[in-house]
């Protein structure tokens, strides 16, 4: 029986003539010969993307340099000369094994995304008093060492669609890193925007790459730098904390500007109340992501309770302790669990698992997870805290 179709009005053919053309197409696939088809690596594209987002990377500690006290910068060499590129303003995460525990922290690149072309990152750590994992990468790293990181990754980005042509960038700390990156795209022209930087600290010895800074100043008038001190006046420094005043005074006068946000977590509560009275349009303000916060289970009424963890890994199950307030993924990581992650803040997705069993507490401003994972009971354990016991399934 022959079957009548009639053409759609541009001209395509309906389902029913695709269906009587398959005889022949199997005829062309029965003709082909009977060779093993090239492995998708060997493919161009797929090189390309492997070569830009490789799973890890070993890189190589080159050069050590002390910038205050308790503060070092790394120069990292890829191994094998090929280092992933980047966006100015992102990070690294690197595996991490310190003692029994097997761990994953982030750390915001400081070189230019042209270093990396030459297979060159630059990264500074900063002591924190009750930091584990910073306190270990200062005591232990050397030069010479050999390290694992993750590719490049972060959204503390210049995205001309949402952000302004003019950047009022506030920096505390070791925050001042993405913000080194960003000023040197901008002097090397790889990104095309105006960063104005109010750069915070106590006194003047505390300002890591002030020399850096100073001199992309000078060459580039697309950026600016500002200091300001909190302790101590001196002439061409401005006293104080960074307040919504300070921040007007040198941003535009029209009021169209961005502002990005990166530094220790006392710098966010105390700027979160400045910013606000701005008044700007939330799609203008970025404060990069810095983990979850000390004071979420103190909010949330967490103890150092112990509860037990059940974790179920691709069919092995095993039971560890965790403390109600700390995170999962610090139970995890304490216990040698090794578990993808990467921002630490909820936001990637990496740390994704299942909850199977119990009753957890994820603050509302950590939780980035999709409606769907929601309502089929995942979490992300980096920003999730049990309230007692828990059964989860990982990887």
């Amino acid at each position: 029986m022959k079957i009548k179709t009639k053409p759609y009005k541009n001209g395509v053919k309906d389902f029913t003539n695709a269906v009587m053309s398959l005889p022949s197409r199997f005829t062309d696939v029965a003709k082909a010969p009977d060779v093993k088809p090239a492995s998708p690596t060997e493919f161009n594209v797929n090189k390309i993307a492997c070569s830009l987002h490789p799973k890890t990377q070993k890189l190589v500690i080159e050069k050590i340099e002390d910038l205050s006290e308790g503060f070092k910068c790394y120069t990292l060499k890829a191994e094998n000369g090929k280092a992933a590129y980047f966006r100015a303003g992102q990070y690294l995460a690197f595996q991490i094994k310190a003692g029994s525990s097997f761990c994953t922290r982030a750390y915001s690149i400081a070189s230019s995304p042209k270093d990396a072309l030459n297979g060159i990152y630059k990264i500074a750590v900063k002591r924190v008093d009750d930091g584990f994992v910073s306190g270990f990468i200062i005591d232990n790293w050397k030069e010479g060492d050999t390290v694992v990181s993750y590719a490049p990754e972060g959204t503390f980005v210049y995205e001309p669609l949402r952000d302004a042509k003019t950047v009022i960038g506030i920096a505390g700390g070791s925050g001042i890193t993405p913000f080194l990156s960003l000023a040197k795209a901008i002097d090397e022209r790889t990104e095309n925007f105006n960063l104005t930087l109010l750069y915070g600290a106590r006194t003047v010895k505390d300002l890591a790459f002030k020399d850096e800074l100073d001199r992309i100043a000078e060459a580039n008038g697309n950026f600016k730098v500002v200091y300001v001190l909190s302790e101590g006046r001196q002439k061409g420094f401005e006293h104080g904390f960074i307040v919504a005043e300070l921040i007007k005074k040198y941003a535009p006068s029209s009021g169209d500007y961005s502002i990005f946000a990166c530094g220790p977590e006392a710098m966010y509560a105390f700027l979160g109340k400045e910013v606000e009275a701005l008044g700007l349009r939330r799609k203008f303000v970025r404060f990069e992501m810095q983990g979850v916060s000390k004071s979420t289970p103190k909010k949330a009424g967490l103890t150092d309770e112990t509860c037990k963890l059940t974790v179920i890994d691709r069919g092995n199950k095993c039971e560890i302790e965790a403390r109600c307030d700390e995170t999962v993924l610090t139970a995890l990581e304490k216990a040698g669990i090794a578990v993808p992650v990467r921002c630490r803040s909820g936001e990637c997705g990496f740390c994704r698992s299942k909850l199977l069993s119990g009753e957890v507490y994820i603050d509302d401003g950590t939780d980035y997870r999709r409606l769907a994972d929601i309502q089929f009971g995942y979490i992300h354990p980096c920003c999730t805290f049990p309230k007692g016991d828990i059964t989860i399934r990982i990887n």
